[in-house]
Formats: C-alpha cells, sequence, structure tokens
C-alpha cells in the first residue's frame, strides 16, 4: 500500500476505495499485503494506454475530429489515432486566405524528402515543388485524376519540366480519396480532412511527432498501393 501510494501521491482514504472496486471486478488480486493485476486485469491494462491517449488526441482538438469526414482513413490507421499527439490546428489567415500556409511552406524548405497528396488545385505548386526539386530534395506526389488534368492542360511544360528531375515522382489516385491533402516529410506531417457538411474549410492537422511521421507515412503509403506512376505525359 505504501508504494502504491507513493506512486499514486495519495493516502489510503482514497485509494482503498478503488481498489475495492477493482478486487470486486476481478482485476486485482490481494495476496496479504500486496496487489497485483489479475489475468484479466493484465489484459485490460494493456490496452489502457492507447485508449487513453487516443482521448487525448481528440479531445487536443475535438470541434476538427468531430466535424470531419474520417472515411479517407482506412480502419487500421483509424485504430493507431493515438499516435497524432500534439497536432496543432492550423487556421487559413484572411491575409494568405489563398495561398499556402507560410508555416507549410517554410518547413517544406527544411525537409530533405516530401511525400504529398493534394485533391485540389494550387497554382502555387507549379512553382514550388521545381523549386525544392531544383535543390535536390526527394518529391513524391499524389494527385487525384481532375487535378492531375488541370496540371496537364494548364501547366503542361511545368509538369513536363517537373517529371524530368531524376529526384521526383508523381502519381495519380484513380479513387476518391476522401482526403483533401496530406503531406509527410523528415520534418512534419499536415493533413487537412473534408468537413462532414457539404462545404471545404482549409483547416489542417500539423504536428512534428515522430510518431505522427510515422502514421501519416503508413497513409501516403496505404495510398500508393493503388496510385498509378507517371512516366510521360
Amino acid at each position: 500500500m505504501a508504494e502504491i501510494q507513493k506512486h499514486l501521491s495519495a493516502g489510503p482514504v482514497s485509494i482503498l476505495p478503488q481498489i475495492k472496486k477493482l478486487k470486486e471486478g476481478n482485476l486485482v488480486i490481494q495476496k496479504g499485503h500486496t496487489y497485483e493485476l489479475s489475468p484479466m486485469g493484465i489484459i485490460i491494462a494493456d490496452k489502457m494506454p492507447p485508449f487513453l491517449d487516443t482521448l487525448e488526441v481528440l479531445e487536443e482538438n475535438f470541434d476538427y475530429w468531430t466535424k470531419r469526414n474520417l472515411e479517407g482513413i482506412p480502419p487500421f490507421l483509424r485504430k493507431r489515432l493515438y499516435e497524432l499527439k500534439n497536432c496543432k490546428l492550423i487556421l487559413p489567415e484572411v491575409s494568405h486566405m489563398f495561398e499556402l500556409n507560410p508555416e507549410f511552406v517554410e518547413k517544406l524548405h527544411l525537409s530533405t524528402h516530401i511525400f504529398g497528396f493534394a485533391s485540389y488545385f494550387h497554382p502555387s505548386f507549379t512553382t514550388l515543388y521545381p523549386e525544392l526539386a531544383k535543390k535536390g530534395v526527394e518529391i513524391s506526389l499524389m494527385f487525384t485524376e481532375p487535378v492531375f488534368r488541370r496540371f496537364k492542360t494548364d501547366y503542361r511544360e511545368e509538369l513536363c519540366t517537373f517529371l524530368n528531375f531524376g529526384n521526383v515522382r508523381v502519381f495519380i489516385f484513380p479513387q476518391d480519396p476522401k482526403i483533401a491533402d496530406l503531406t509527410v516529410t523528415d520534418r512534419f506531417f499536415l493533413l487537412t480532412l473534408f468537413s462532414r457538411e457539404k462545404f471545404f474549410e482549409h483547416e489542417s492537422l500539423i504536428s512534428s511527432e515522430p510518431e505522427t511521421l510515422k502514421w501519416g507515412t503508413d497513409l501516403f503509403s496505404h495510398m500508393l498501393k493503388e496510385a498509378i506512376q507517371v512516366k510521360e505525359i
């Protein structure tokens, strides 16, 4: 009991009633003056950290998660939402409403490799990514068919030049991704999900935690399985 009190920084008056409940639920076994988890308690305790971490992730940006369409996230990654810790919500500023987020652009320039997907067209892509490719950054970009068609029609010359870089790969995602965009590099992960309503709010989550980068890389790799690489125009 003394060890439990020290670990929880609590007195026996508050601890004993809780231990009694755990014993009645067959989650804790008392052996003399010691307490230990029962086999059932061990199973449950093993699942508690990811469960509590998932609650923490959702509570950090509760309004964002509850209002977004999560269908684009595959089931195996939904079960790992607890890895998306310390995500900051990026809200579009009025002064940059029709530009790429300045923090996003700054972090891209610090990256050595980039995995990106977008289901919308942005003119800045035609200058930003070629600039990074010239610096030797390894770039893999994935677009939906309508977005790629827009690049091919309106920016054909720029697209051909971009594809000629040896450190660049471009893919077409043939399905409906149900994800607005994602970017994962060695520096950060950014995710933009569509609203469950019929309008698009360009609000994104961004994080630099190692677990988050792994989660983002796994999402991109999962989408890559269905993607078609563009070899030539």
